[in-house]
């Protein structure tokens, strides 16, 4: 009877041992899951702390970045602005030295007429008389004949021929301009001297003169900024002498090198007046 009792408890005890372990082994199961999940949870956060980090780190390199760009920005302007400030004073030397270059200019021609005055009065015959005081710009009183000025500046010299011109004294004009061609012939204004002649020539109604005179302007100055007045004058002098065909050549040529000028307009008037029966 005991026996029966006591396999009976064995059996029971087998029982419920066959029951327990499927349900052990499910928490067994679910406590790895929920580690798992912790882990995955802190790996997570991991992530999301080193996410933080990067994007911190990001935001401080960009600020390093516009910082550092601001800093060039204003390094270029500052650089700009003295570079703006040296080619102010390269352009205001350089001015001073062509004003200084002309200034050498004329008082090399000062001095070239001093010298030669003084060659002149260290040759002139005893005879020969003073320059009278009371004649215009010191020229000696031999009848009316005008007579280089002995010492004057060359400026005094043009001013006095271009005077003699507006007076409508063209030929004393034309002797002063060349004097001044002959005693200056590298001076800023020997192209004007020589234009100067032409005009006169042409204002003197001596066409066939004009002309050799504007054609010599334009092959000694060839650059020089009263050559489209020497086409032009030239321009009119064949036009005169009815040369026709070669005022239309010089106005023509006015035209085509110096189209802005107010020659070329001068010009362009002349070539309808050519057209015109």
């Amino acid at each position: 009877m005991r026996l029966k009792s006591f396999a009976a408890s064995l059996a029971v005890l087998a029982v419920l041992g066959v029951i327990a372990s499927p349900a052990s082994a499910a928490n067994k199961e679910h406590q790895q899951l929920m580690a798992d999940l912790r882990m995955l949870k802190e790996q997570a956060q991991l992530l999301q702390n080193l996410i933080g980090s990067v994007t911190d780190a990001l935001k401080a390199v960009n600020t390093r970045l516009d910082q550092q760009t601001e800093v060039n920005r204003k390094a270029f302007a500052d650089q700009k602005l003295v570079i703006d400030n040296l080619t102010n004073d390269v352009r205001v030397v350089r001015e001073k030295l062509d004003d200084n270059s002309v200034r050498i200019g004329s008082l090399t021609q000062e001095l070239d007429s001093l010298r030669q005055s003084m060659q002149q009065l260290s040759v002139r015959p005893s005879g020969t008389p003073e320059p009278d005081p009371s004649a215009p710009d010191g020229t000696q009183a031999t009848g009316g004949s005008p007579v280089s000025t002995v010492g004057v500046s060359p400026q005094k010299i043009f001013e006095a021929a271009r005077g003699d011109y507006f007076a409508g004294q063209y030929d004393i004009a034309i002797l002063g301009f060349t004097d001044y061609v002959k005693s200056f012939p590298k001076s800023d204004m020997a192209d004007d001297a020589q234009v100067n002649i032409c005009s006169a020539y042409v204002a003197a109604g001596k066409p066939d003169k004009a002309v050799e005179a504007c054609d010599l302007a334009i092959r000694n100055y060839p650059t020089g900024d009263k050559i489209p007045e020497a086409y032009y004058r030239k321009g009119l002098a064949l036009s005169t002498l009815k040369d026709i065909a070669g005022a239309r050549a010089a106005w023509e040529e006015i035209v085509k090198r110096y189209p802005e000028s107010q020659e070329a307009s001068l010009a362009r008037q002349g070539l309808e007046r050519l057209k015109r029966p």
